[in-house]
This record gives C-alpha cells, sequence and structure tokens, in this order.
C-alpha cells in the first residue's frame, strides 16, 4: 500500500466509521465502539529450493460493540459493502436486546479518549514482489544448507511483508487511525551428528517495521544452521535443584506469567496467585519493569489501547513492588478503579537489565542450567506451580559445556519471582517485550 493508496484508505475507513456508528444509533444503541482493519502483503515458503507456498493477501474487516444501556451485542464482517454493514449494525442490536444487563459494561470515560497524536513511525511498506521474495527465502535456505555437512535437510525458509491500516472510533467521537506494516524472514534446518541416528532441529527469524532493517538472509540462514548444530549430542542430567539462565528468547515467558498473574480479568475473577498483589513486594529490589507505549517504531507502540483511552509511560513494578495492575476499563470497573489504557494487552513492556552480559550472567551462574527452549505449558495460575518441559545447555565454572535434553523444569512462580539474581542487557528487539536473559536459583531440574 503506497502512500496514495494509504491516503485513500484512511479516507474510507474514516467514512465508514462514522456510518456505521450513525447507523448503530439508527437502531438504538445508545453507544458504540468499533475496529476497522484493512491491509495486504505477500508470503513465500521455500523448502529445498521449492515453492511450497505463495500467497497473496488482502484483508479487511470490522468489528463492532453497541450498547444499549447496560446491554451490550456484537457481531463481525469481512465484508465492508453498504448491505454487509447494516446488516452487520442490525445483527450487533439484535444480539444486544436478549443479552443481560451487565453494570460493568459500556465504553471507557470520555474523558480517557486520547486527544493528539503524532507519528510513531510504525508504517514501512515493502514493494515486495513474488520473484524477489522467492530469490531472498532461497538464499536464506542455501546459506545454511551450505553451512556445515552436518545439516542434512532444510525445515524450509520463509519470508512475508503485510502492510495496513487499522480503525479505533466510539460513539464519544474518538477515532483513532494507525498504519502499521511488519516484515519476516527465517529458516529452520535439520542436523545429524556422524555416525549416529540423532537429529535435531533448530530456527532464528529477523524481524522489522522496516524491511531494510531485516538481517542479511545470509545471516538468517548461516544462525539457524548455527543453532541446530549446537543441539547435536544432546544429554540428560541428574534430577537436581539448580540455578537456571533463560534466554531473553525464553525470558519472555517469565514476564508473561506475571501480567498474566496482575491482569485485571485474573483479579476480578479471583483465578491467580497474585490475588491482591497491588502494593506487595513480588520481585527483588532491583526490579524494574515498566511500559513504553510510544517509542518510535515499536511493535508494541500506540497512542491509545483498543477502548480508545490514551497510553502513557507507567510503572508496573517499582524496586520490586506491584504498582498497580494491567486493566482495560471493563475489569477496572469490575474491582472499583481507573483502567490502566491495558484494553487488548500491554504496550513495549520493559524489564530494566542489572548491567550484565550474557557471558558474565554465565559466570554469575557457575554452575546450572542454560534454557533455550521451553515444551509444552503446565502452569497453574491459581497456584502458581510451574513445569515445563525444556531443552538448553549444561554450564559449569561459568562456561556452556554440553547440550541437554528431554528434560523438566520446575518450582512456584511467586518463589521464582523473589528468586531472580538478575537481568542481562542482551535484550531480544524482536517482540514488544524487552528483556535480556534472566537468572533464577533454586529452580528444580528433573533428568534421569
Amino acid at each position: 500500500m503506497n502512500l496514495n493508496e494509504l491516503k485513500k484508505t484512511d479516507a474510507e475507513l474514516r467514512a465508514l466509521s462514522e456510518t456505521v456508528l450513525k447507523l448503530s444509533k439508527k437502531y438504538g444503541a445508545s453507544d458504540a465502539e468499533l475496529s476497522l482493519n484493512r491491509g495486504s502483503g505477500l508470503s513465500v515458503e521455500i523448502h529445498q529450493e521449492n515453492i511450497d507456498k505463495l500467497e497473496y493477501h488482502r484483508d479487511q474487516g470490522l468489528s463492532l460493540t453497541v450498547y444499549m444501556g447496560q446491554q451490550q451485542g456484537s457481531a463481525t464482517t469481512g465484508d465492508l459493502s453498504t448491505q454487509a454493514i447494516e446488516d452487520t449494525v442490525k445483527a450487533a442490536c439484535n444480539i444486544a436486546k436478549f443479552t443481560g444487563e451487565d453494570k460493568y459494561t459500556g465504553l471507557a470515560d470520555a474523558q480517557l479518549m486520547a486527544g493528539d497524536m503524532g507519528d510513531l513511525d510504525l508504517y514501512h511498506p515493502w514493494d515486495l514482489n513474488a520473484e524477489s521474495a522467492i530469490q531472498i527465502a532461497t538464499a536464506c535456505e542455501k546459506a545454511a544448507m551450505s553451512y556445515d555437512d552436518r545439516i542434512i535437510n532444510s525445515d524450509g525458509a520463509s519470508i512475508s511483508s503485510y502492510s495496513g491500516l487499522s480503525v479505533i472510533a466510539n460513539t464519544h467521537g474518538f477515532i483513532g487511525v494507525t498504519p502499521s506494516s511488519r516484515h519476516n524472514l527465517s529458516c529452520s534446518v535439520i542436523a545429524q551428528a556422524p555416525n549416529t541416528t540423532a537429529m535435531q532441529r533448530d530456527y532464528w527469524y529477523t524481524t522489522s517495521r522496516q524491511h531494510e532493517a531485516l538481517d542479511s538472509p545470509e545471516h538468517v540462514g548461516e544462525k539457524s544452521a548455527e543453532l541446530t548444530l549446537s543441539r547435536l549430542n544432546g544429554r540428560q542430567i541428574n534430577t537436581q535443584q539448580a540455578t537456571v539462565l533463560y534466554s531473553p528468547e525464553m525470558a519472555r515467558s517469565i514476564i508473561s506469567h506475571f501480567t498474566s498473574s496482575i491482569s485485571g480479568g485474573s483479579q476480578y475473577r479471583k483465578t491467580t496467585f497474585l490475588l491482591g498483589a497491588k502494593g506487595e513486594k513480588v520481585f527483588p529490589d532491583f526490579i524494574r519493569l515498566h511500559e513504553q507505549p510510544h517509542l518510535i517504531s515499536g511493535f508494541g507502540s500506540c497512542y491509545f489501547d483498543r477502548d480508545g483511552v490514551a497510553t502513557v509511560d507507567r510503572d508496573i513494578v517499582v524496586d520490586g513492588v506491584v504498582q498497580d495492575y494491567i486493566m482495560g476499563s471493563y475489569s477496572a470497573r469490575q474491582l472499583g478503579l481507573k483502567t490502566t489504557a491495558n484494553s487488548g494487552g500491554t504496550h513495549n513492556l520493559t524489564l530494566d537489565s542489572t548491567g550484565q552480559t550474557f557471558d558474565e550472567l554465565l559466570k554469575l551462574m557457575g554452575t546450572g542450567l542454560l534454557v533455550t527452549e521451553l515444551i509444552g505449558s503446565g502452569i497453574n495460575g491459581v497456584t502458581g506451580d510451574y513445569s515445563r518441559g525444556a531443552a538448553g545447555f549444561w554450564v559449569e565454572n561459568g562456561k556452556i559445556q554440553f547440550p541437554v535434553e528431554e528434560i523438566t523444569i520446575a518450582g512456584n512462580l511467586k518463589d521464582m519471582f523473589q528468586n531472580i539474581i538478575a537481568v542481562g542487557n542482551d535484550v531480544d528487539p524482536r517482540s514488544a517485550t524487552q528483556t535480556g536473559s534472566i537468572l533464577i536459583e533454586g529452580m528444580m531440574v528433573a533428568g534421569e
């Protein structure tokens, strides 16, 4: 979608939003809110230099919620024709007539709506054609396959590009338009150790809003091969209590377990082991977790949440103490609190580093387990009990010794949060959650 197409789409979706909201009022809604989107893209998958998939995407859709007093109805459509829009509005209003009253439902307060909005630099379309996409993915796979003789097969290389525009609007008069783009390149290969039947698979990927910022196809292919080779000749280890270092890619899951436990939904439903945790010291003194929703080109950047509420930089944990929950307007009303502009999730969540490099964290750990893969999901949100399959590397004297596999790591999230020793500065930038490696002591590692 070039600049002229973007301007045209912007005008069309703004006009359509106004039409939908007026129709909602016409058919009896006291209030209404909607999300609209339109975008296009291309994706290609290569396997052993053959084209497995070539797809062009042209997506659009409307999601509408109407309120009749404290009754609510919702409907969606991918057809944005005049008749389909009117049918969707009618359907949402008819549904609302038959739902029960909910005193907590409705639009967020009007005074909380986002106002002036600048450019967060989220939109960088890529004029990528099929021929170029095939060449890039093929080069990526070739780089991986030629890296080492022990790379015996490819699980494929893929490239995708998508750009589009989304609109949030409601009957408070709020309308927020967000153009955005995202581009990805990945590769996965299989390696086999000589004179054995044991094989391993791993992958690597690069992603960015700007295609010029993507890693080269050769780098992605070689990195996927390097990671796969490092996993050959994996062993089990004896069951023991050990210090565990989560790589940045895996460390994000630790943060996710925490944010889920302090979400407004888990709090008002009372389905969390951190019930009523606001004001409690959940982490060590050095932990600070915060949101930065207005980072330029950030994957989680936005000026408003799904309710249209203005986002702001805010602390969630300071000196290990929980400052507030993560809430949209509905869950906040359930709790008798004010929304934190998190309807739809968090925005560029950032865990501050304690300053160590990855190598320094290995030295600080001394002996223990480096986790680079997590398998399954054995998390009890009510009790905090934690048990997951894992793979990675055994570390002794601050040095990686050998790969490990077929193990389980276990503990309780409350203890795990308190037992964090350090957070690295080796941040993985490929996500809306920014964290380095996380070092946790006192976990149970189950092996042989």
